[in-house]
């Protein structure tokens, strides 16, 4: 019995065939290497069959999902234990269909007996298995062995090898002898870190060859594990007397026995490396297009074929160098740590390479909802967008769950040396309002800073036929992942660009007239003048601005030389890397404990605050309370543009004990003269909802002069709260640098940057205020 498709199953089922009856002694184990916890525990019995182990299972006090592709088999099972409490019996393809049905909260025990020498995809199951198992989790394999097989039965049963490679991935390993049967129990799963490896050397004095890069249907990579356990792609040398797309083909189809049409086989780039001492040319060929079943048609090459996850390849164990780094020239950045290649990028046109699994489907129209249902997404354009475009083919390094996980968490894609973000896929609500300040009409043509593809797909898509995006990035590795990722999932409709985007687009891509939109996704210190110059009259452009260490997406709508803000949301992104590039004074105190942040000016003097720190604190409270969640992101931009030398302080919270209150960070704070007063949240009043409870911004402060900086401080929070909290935002303008004062609105606060003056244009503040900023031509400088 070595079944492998369904049908055939249907019918061993349907004539009243089963498995080997469940054994005492497995019982016997059972009940000592995973009782049931105290309280109760949840099981998953994968590939049940007529069910009775998950029925034993359950009489032990287990909850169990019992799943099983076969229908009949699940038919059985429900009929066979009717009388069984405490098993949900599921018909589902545990390796292949959606598993929303299966337990979100995870399982204490998951089993598999007989069944997993049937399964294709052993490393993917076993790696989406363990992470549905809960803190001290078992997965229970009981199999068949070789040894103890007869050999026309060996299919059904597992070798030393594959038994070893089960329990690499796992802390510990617990094997026991039930009857013959191999009785393994895995717990604490370790995935294996991810190595490049080569071969035995090789003969003669050049290599040439070709790797096929195949994706099923779900979009998961075809690799073959070999004897020595390297996992390859189909491929091989060439004969000489073809081209590399056909000898990708044709080593395709002898080793797998899929078929493939050299017209769906495209060279994407070749890549040079040696392999000991003798020069190698491989040629990366992506089919787009296959039949046939998979099979494994060289046994003496390798031991089996199976399709993986892309964002599990960084926990596979070892991979052949050129296999990992023809993977890495399709998907950058899903196998970390390669080494250096030469690669030759060629610019052949490839159709996109559709394929995803239902639980993409799934979790994308999940997000959409979200974003939808939070009020982001008012317009059909975006939302369709959200529910089409696939947000997990431009961040395959992330599991399905973390790239669709509710719109409201971006997906870090790249740091630097020292660990920081420096380019990722932006929470899609954020993705979404920013998409919907642009104002799209069809057809509309969008300069995006900063690539990524995901943002620069959903912009496409929201313009319609006939829309445009071109996408500038600095960064020529995130420029090479974004072409590769458009190609395979885009639209067709996005132009990548490697360069600084604050030199704006290059002169030949730039519409006349200029684009209908543009949007920066990165933290901006300042508005460079390109984004101005080449935006057509009228047209949005949508940026993160950082106002004194605070950024809002700031949507800017302009009218001749002057952009008009039309729209503030808080976030958060990456820092940009350009020319325009400005470092953030820090003044460090406390032996790093606390610092002090000043984003525009020079940082303030340190003598007298070490001192100052350790004093006594003054503490004088608002009498400014505020609801329980309720925002307050008005007061951080109206202080830090009205209070000279405002800064922020961040406190290092693993120390026994800091020195800055538990609310304080991101608030604004004042330090001048040995002396610093900053805003703190104290909580007041617990309600049985966030609404009903209440907060009390408080001031806190040291040093000399910490009473009379605090009373301005709290000074500014009143005026906040009687004159700005009730109408959020002023209308502000933004200005070429050259504009003399005396063409500014006469009425604003005005914030000076390198390229643009801003100026903001709150009410008028009271009397107590107005000693405290300094008049400027009719306006208050910053």
């Amino acid at each position: 019995m070595t079944y492998t498709e369904r049908g055939e199953w249907e019918q061993h089922y349907g004539e009243g065939k089963g498995w080997r009856p469940l054994g005492e002694r497995e019982r016997h184990l059972l009940a000592e290497h995973v009782p049931v916890p105290e309280g109760g525990g949840r099981a998953l019995e994968v590939g049940c069959g007529t069910g009775e182990l998950a029925a034993h299972l359950a009489r032990a006090g287990y909850t169990v999902d019992a799943v099983d592709f076969v229908d009949s088999a699940v038919a059985r099972a429900r009929e066979e234990h009717a009388g069984i409490e405490g098993v949900r019996w599921l018909q589902l393809d545990i390796e292949r269909d959606d598993p929303a049905p299966l337990h979100e909260d995870g399982y204490d025990l998951i089993t598999m007996r007989l069944a997993y020498p049937f399964v294709r995809d052993r490393n993917r199951l076993v790696h989406e298995l363990s992470r549905r198992l809960g803190e001290g989790g078992a997965l229970v394999v009981i199999t068949p062995t070789v040894e103890n097989t007869p050999a026309e039965r060996r299919g059904i049963a597992l070798d030393e090898g594959e038994i070893t490679l089960l329990g690499a991935g796992w802390e510990t390993v617990e094997r026991r002898d039930a009857d013959g049967l191999a009785f393994l129990v895995l717990r604490g799963p370790r995935p294996l870190a991810t190595r490049a490896v080569e071969k035995r050397p090789t003969t003669g004095h050049a290599l040439t060859g070709a790797l096929a890069v195949v994706t099923d249907d779900a979009g998961r990579v075809l690799l073959g594990r070999s004897p020595r356990g390297i996992l390859e792609l189909p491929g091989g040398k060439t004969t000489g007397r073809e081209d590399f797309a056909a000898a990708a083909v044709r080593e395709l189809a002898e080793e797998t026995a899929l078929v493939a049409d050299p017209r769906d086989a495209h060279v994407v780039t070749m890549l040079v490396d040696d392999s000991h001492g003798i020069p190698r040319l491989t040629a990366v060929v992506r089919i787009t297009a296959w039949t046939g079943t998979l099979t494994n048609a060289e046994a003496n090459k390798f031991d089996r074929w199976e399709f993986f996850d892309l964002h599990a390849l960084a926990q596979v164990g070892d991979v052949f160098v050129p296999a990992a780094l023809a993977i890495d020239s399709v998907w950058p950045g899903v196998i970390p740590d390669l080494p250096p290649v030469v690669s030759y990028p060629l610019a052949t046109e490839r159709p996109p390479v559709p394929g995803e699994p239902e639980e993409a489907t799934r979790l994308r129209q999940e997000m959409a909802q979200t974003v939808i249902d939070g009020g982001w997404a008012p317009s059909e354009p975006v939302r369709d967008a959200l529910r089409t475009v696939p947000r997990h083919r431009f961040a395959p390094e992330a599991s399905l769950a973390d790239a669709y996980d509710g719109g409201d968490r971006a997906v870090i894609t790249r740091r630097d040396e020292t660990g920081t973000a420096i380019s990722s896929v932006s929470a899609t609500w954020l993705q979404a309002d920013m998409i919907e300040s642009l104002r799209l009409t069809p057809g509309a043509s969008v300069f995006e800073a900063g690539s990524g593809g995901y943002n620069a797909e959903l912009i496409a898509h929201a313009a319609g036929a006939g829309g445009r995006v071109v996408s500038v990035d600095i960064d020529p590795w995130v420029v090479r992942r974004t072409r590769a990722f458009n190609a395979e999932a885009g639209s067709g409709a996005v132009s990548v660009v490697e360069g600084d985007a604050a030199l704006g687009a290059p002169a030949h891509l730039v519409p006349r007239g200029g684009f209908d939109g543009s949007m920066i996704t990165y933290n901006c210190w300042d508005i460079a003048p390109a984004w101005r110059a080449q935006l057509a009259e009228g047209g949005h452009l949508v940026l993160p601005l950082s106002i004194h260490g605070y950024t809002r997406a700031v949507t800017l709508q302009r009218r001749g030389e002057v952009l008009h803000a039309r729209g503030w949301t808080v976030c958060g992104f990456v820092r940009d890397r350009g020319v325009a590039t400005r470092p953030s004074p820090v003044l460090v105190l406390a032996d790093g404990r606390v610092q002090v942040h000043v984003h525009d000016g020079p940082p303030p003097q340190s003598e007298g605050l070490e001192e100052a720190l350790q004093a006594e604190r003054h503490e004088l409270p608002t009498g400014v309370l505020l609801p329980g969640k309720s925002p307050y992101d008005t007061l951080q931009i109206y202080a830090t543009t009205t209070l000279p030398g405002a800064c922020a302080l961040t406190c290092d919270r693993a120390t026994d004990t800091p020195l800055l209150a538990a609310g304080a960070e991101h608030l604004p704070a004042l330090v001048a003269g040995g002396s610093l007063a900053y805003l703190t949240c104290v909580p007041r009043r617990q309600g049985a909802t966030p609404q009903e409870s209440r907060h009390e911004f408080v001031v806190w402060s040291h040093g000399p002069a910490g009473p009379a900086m605090a009373e301005r401080l709290a000074q500014c929070v009143r005026d906040w709260d009687q004159h700005i909290r009730p109408t959020g935002y002023p209308p502000m303008t933004v200005h070429p640098a050259t504009t003399p004062d005396h063409d500014l609105p006469g009425d604003g606060v005005v914030v000076d940057k390198t390229a643009s003056r801003l100026v903001l244009q709150w009410p008028t503040p009271p009397l107590a205020q107005q000693p405290h900023t300094a008049a400027l031509a009719g306006g208050n400088s910053v």
